[in-house]
């Protein structure tokens, strides 16, 4: 056995990767790419989930108060935030849970399923708001524009904070980024509620409230589809976007000494972890451990792919194929 290590430079998380090498004749092979803890956002998954209950409550009070549908929807939107924080942050804690002997890779793809419940947690609050915004349009009911614009207006203030303190992990995380996307959306709806509320005092059409409300379900709507796709996607085990198959596999098969590259598999353990299996038929021998390191080393470098396991074999193509799905 040998180990090897490196480390990744890139300004995404680092991620742990190893190579396993396997050649007919018992010889072994790991390379290892250690990596650092997913990035904690505990305090900005606190103070967001904090400051948005609050603001739930006052603008589902104001809302009711007022008669304003927009800002019921808001609520109704702000408080399914609410859960999609706390689904995720719950995730982003479990993600860092060491492997235990029955969950072998930790409980990384937890993170997974927050961002489907979360689109699920979304499908769901689009629904009841377009039930009452209906109701609305079809019975006209009365609405304080001024209501409508303060309350919103501290909408605004909290949500874009909200969204600041997630903006830099939304490029690498897709949990981090539904999170982020939640507050960057909730902060454009409630512009358009402050809008729709001085439209209202300057012309008295209280139409307008539903009809806001109608483009806040399709915001909510627009977010969410992004978000069910790429979830659904990591929960079918597909490649991550960003990483080719073909490419991954002409690497392997460009490597010296390698015949042909089967049983090619990638898929996503977590939001921001990549996992890779594959079997490279090589003729001439098994090329040691360092070729085990160096491909860990690169799969990982070029590809961000930093849980890898390569099987080295050693026979003719045809015969490297047997047996293997």
């Amino acid at each position: 056995m040998g180990a090897g290590h490196s480390h990744s430079h890139d300004d995404h998380d680092h991620h742990e990767g190893h190579a396993h090498g396997h050649a007919h004749g018992h010889s072994h092979g790991h390379g290892h790419a250690h990596s650092h803890a997913p990035a904690d956002y505990g305090t900005a998954f606190a103070v967001g989930a904090g400051l948005n209950t609050g603001f739930v409550l006052v603008e589902a009070l104001f809302g009711y108060l007022s008669g304003s549908m927009a800002l019921i929807a808001d609520a109704g939107h702000n408080l399914s935030d609410v859960l999609a924080l706390l689904i995720a942050w719950a995730a982003s804690v479990a993600a860092r849970k060491p492997a235990t002997a029955r969950f072998t890779y930790g409980l990384k793809s937890s993170t997974i399923l927050a961002a489907l419940a979360n689109a699920t947690l979304l499908v769901i609050t689009i629904g009841a708001i377009l039930f009452e915004t209906m109701h609305r349009l079809i019975v006209p009911a009365d609405v304080e524009g001024w209501t409508m614009v303060w309350v919103a207006g501290i909408g605004i203030v909290i949500n874009t904070a909200t969204a600041l303190m997630f903006m830099r992990g939304r490029k690498h995380d897709i949990n981090i980024r539904g999170a982020f996307l939640h507050m960057a959306a909730d902060a454009l709806v409630s512009v358009g509620v402050v809008v729709a509320g001085v439209a209202i005092v300057m012309t008295g059409a209280v139409l307008i409230d539903p009809i806001v409300s109608l483009v806040i379900v399709a915001v909510i709507a627009w977010g969410t589809w992004g978000l069910l796709k790429d979830s659904v996607k990591m929960g079918l085990l597909a490649v991550p976007d960003g990483i080719s198959e073909s490419d991954v596999r002409a690497y392997l098969s460009g490597l010296a000494g390698v015949e042909t590259v089967h049983d090619l598999h990638i898929w996503p353990m977590s939001t921001t972890e990549t996992a890779l299996t594959a079997h490279v038929c090589m003729p001439g021998g098994h090329p040691g451990d360092g070729f085990l390191h160096e491909v860990a080393h690169e799969l990982e470098h070029r590809f961000h792919i930093g849980h890898a396991t390569v099987q080295v074999e050693t026979g003719r193509a045809e015969e490297c194929a047997v047996g293997c799905d």
